[in-house]
């Protein structure tokens, strides 16, 4: 499906020039002499990153990607393996292709991964995930609630700064998008 080159939005995907591209930034422009244009600075699937200038009457070919409802079930190796919800057949998608999406990833978390001609491209993860305080500092007495926090190393190795109060073994909710502590989780 063809969109104008201004209607693409941050985080979608389209096809350009035989490859399938993330758009990152997108800038509109409307200088004070010619037409107004769209600056996209873009990312491929392979890592190759893009800054290319869109003028209005421009259409870029959306990407037609399909969402699947999955569950992570566990690390394998250099993969990670996902169930789908419907099928329950099971696809592995290498620790590379995750990044730093992995340190929000506890067994039976669902997600949602995006196929692209049957093939994993990515997926995006629940807004916030709760996961359990493994190593960090103890509370010193007299130390207010209201410092800047402590340093502190979660059970799937994301660190994050949490509160002087929440201590070893206990649960935290944590920002996906941000990698920021949220709250304390019951």
């Amino acid at each position: 499906m063809k969109i104008s080159a201004f209607e693409a939005r941050i985080g979608s995907l389209i096809e350009y020039k035989g490859k399938l591209w993330r758009i990152l930034k997108k800038n509109h422009v409307k200088p004070g002499k010619g037409g107004a244009f769209v600056q996209m600075e873009m990312k491929s699937l392979d890592g190759v990153k893009l800054n290319e200038r869109f003028r209005s009457a421009d259409k870029v070919e959306k990407a037609h990607v399909e969402p699947r409802q999955m569950q992570f079930l566990y690390a394998e190796g250099d993969n990670y393996i996902f169930m789908d919800l419907e099928t329950f057949e099971q696809t592995g998608i290498a620790t590379d292709d995750l990044g730093d999406q992995t340190l929000y990833l506890l067994p039976n978390t669902n997600v949602q991964v995006n196929f692209y001609n049957e093939a994993p491209i990515g997926l995006d993860l629940p807004a916030n995930v709760i996961l359990a305080v493994q190593e960090t500092e103890a509370a010193i007495k007299g130390q207010t609630a209201s410092s800047s926090g402590k340093p502190a190393t979660l059970e799937t190795g994301l660190k994050v700064t949490i509160p002087t109060f929440v201590g070893e073994g206990e649960r935290i909710k944590v920002n996906t998008e941000t990698g920021l502590y949220v709250e304390r989780a019951e």
